[in-house]
């Protein structure tokens, strides 16, 4: 049966009904009035296409560019949360970008300040305060959130299988969601870094992302060398591409889904106890043993899963391990309201680790961190992924027990950015190396790197504004996004209905020719619309 909490489950979002009566689904079908239906200015073929007529195009254009919202709303589904919360941590990933960028450009570079705690240097900033910086330098907490709602999402539906004791369902899942993975990851990477790297070709503008080539052929064939690399899931070597090294995380997005799956087939047939051990060992043999802590994300979302399909199905059908839940757990359910505040708050102060440096030494002259540094174990290399993870897993934990925040996550707002929350990761740094660079200088921010001054000399100070205000909240840095937010959303709302919804189509459709049969119903129901998944 497919239930709207199915999609969280199999990490595909929310679904829309497709019928089956509108023809064969195609990957490159995007559902903008060219694939099926009739119109005034069209007629319908025998398989429901419609021809495009005269406007029809231009229709389509406009369609693609700016899309009436035809859809009513939807009821919310009980996991719509993790959508905003994924949303939320992507526009985190846009604001810390800038803020760098910004402070970087002042004569003493302040990003050191901006990413050191509160005091340190000498220096109290507004932007540095607990609890307040994650706002401004969240970036970080951003991609380990990422990790472990990613975690709990792929494994949602094959643990409910587990516990149902359907194994030969889990198979086919399995089987279905690590053939799409690579697909439905790296098909908009490849799209979106297409286009930019020929991008300064066509339109012969500088950018400050990477030196250009000195002509497309040979832009195209470093795009191609590096790409090839990056996706290769065993690669060994640089994980930051030259155009755009805010990808690095994709990569190890692939790593820790194909531990996901691994878990879940491994662990498929032990009881429900042994299970939950064997997760716990793996979290902590993958932080405290080996430097994985992208692994000991992922796994810790899938624990929490676990723990919160028990939870749900305690009283009403008995698992393959008696029905188990951890005594302990059930006996603190009286506090936990008064618990999941405090790891809501304790998770803040974690989540504000300094990333200025990567030495433990350096984190020790940050106010508030001395003693904590003591807890990092030998296997991290950057003390801050020890502390991200347990802040992570923290606020994602609470939020749902905290009703105001659960809320605050499902808000509208949130759901819009969990819906082009891939896209927004990927094209926000483009955006900024391009026009980002024009709009800062024309307000008066100079970079002291690179060739800054020298090529964007034309722009600099056109339209000087104050630098007055709270660091992270100068004039000169808000009024910019005026302009730069909503172009950069709207950017990632198109690549989202052009790249990413159809990259997930397309996964799904080539997935069913190798298999070489007719989609059941359920696939049939998955292909039709602008499918949202939780990368």
């Amino acid at each position: 049966m497919h239930s709207q909490r199915e999609g969280i489950m199999d990490g595909t979002g929310s679904h829309a009904h497709h019928g089956s009566d509108q023809g064969p689904a195609y990957p490159w079908k995007l559902g903008f009035g060219l694939d099926g239906g009739s119109n005034s200015n069209g007629d319908t073929i025998a398989n429901g296409t419609t021809l495009p007529q005269k406007g029809s195009a231009l229709r389509w254009l406009r369609n693609v560019l700016w899309p009436r919202a035809t859809e009513p709303s939807k009821p919310l589904r009980s996991t719509a949360y993790l959508d905003g919360l994924r949303g939320f941590a992507a526009f985190l990933v846009y604001i810390h970008h800038h803020e760098l960028w910004v402070h970087a450009s002042f004569v003493n570079n302040e990003s050191a300040i901006f990413e050191s705690s509160w005091g340190w240097g000498g220096h109290f900033r507004f932007a540095t305060l607990p609890f307040i910086r994650q706002f401004f330098t969240g970036g970080h907490l951003a991609v380990a959130i990422f990790y472990v709602i990613s975690g709990y999402v792929l494994s949602a539906k094959p643990l409910a299988l587990i516990q149902a004791g359907d194994h030969v369902k889990l198979g086919d899942s399995l089987a279905s969601s690590f053939f799409r993975r690579w697909f439905r990851l790296y098909l908009p990477l490849f799209g979106t870094t297409l286009l930019y790297v020929t991008s300064w070709h066509v339109f012969g503008y500088w950018n400050g992302a990477c030196e250009a080539k000195a002509t497309l052929g040979e832009e195209l064939w470093n795009w191609y060398v590096e790409l090839k690399n990056l996706s290769f899931l065993f690669n060994q070597g640089a994980i930051w591409p030259s155009f755009n090294t805010h990808l690095w995380s994709i990569p190890l997005e692939m790593r820790g889904s194909v531990v996901i799956f691994i878990a879940c087939l491994a662990l498929s047939r032990a009881t429900t106890r042994a299970r939950l051990l064997c997760q716990l060992a793996l979290i902590y043999y993958f932080i405290y043993i080996v430097d994985a802590y992208y692994c000991a994300l992922f796994i810790a979302g899938m624990l929490q899963c676990d723990l919160d399909l028990l939870a749900a199905a305690r009283g009403t059908r008995a698992d393959n391990g008696g029905g188990y839940f951890p005594r302990f757990l059930r006996r603190l359910e009286p506090y936990k309201t008064f618990i999941f505040y405090h790891l809501f708050v304790i998770g803040l102060w974690l989540s504000g680790v300094p990333a200025w440096s990567s030495k433990v030494e350096d984190l020790r002259e940050n106010p508030g961190w001395r003693w904590l540094s003591y807890l990092k174990p030998q296997a991290v290399l950057d003390f801050k992924w020890f502390f991200l993870f347990f802040a992570a897993n923290m606020l994602v934990s609470s939020i749902p027990r905290i009703p105001w925040l659960k809320r605050f996550f499902e808000s509208r707002f949130c759901q819009f950015l969990g819906r082009v929350s891939y896209a927004l990761y990927l094209v926000h740094g483009p955006i900024l190396a391009s026009l980002g660079d024009r709009i800062y200088h024309a307000v008066g921010f100079i970079r002291q790197v690179g060739d800054y001054q020298k090529e964007l000399a034309p722009w600099l100070n056109i339209f000087p504004l104050s630098k007055a205000g709270p660091m992270g909240l100068e004039i000169a840095i808000l009024v910019p996004q005026i302009i730069l937010l909503p172009f950069t959303l709207w950017v990632a709302d198109v690549v989202t209905r052009t790249m990413d919804e159809p990259a997930v189509r397309f996964a799904a459709w080539i997935y069913r020719r190798v298999l070489g049969a007719a989609p059941p119903k359920q696939e049939q129901e998955e292909e039709g619309v602008a499918l949202r998944r939780l990368a």
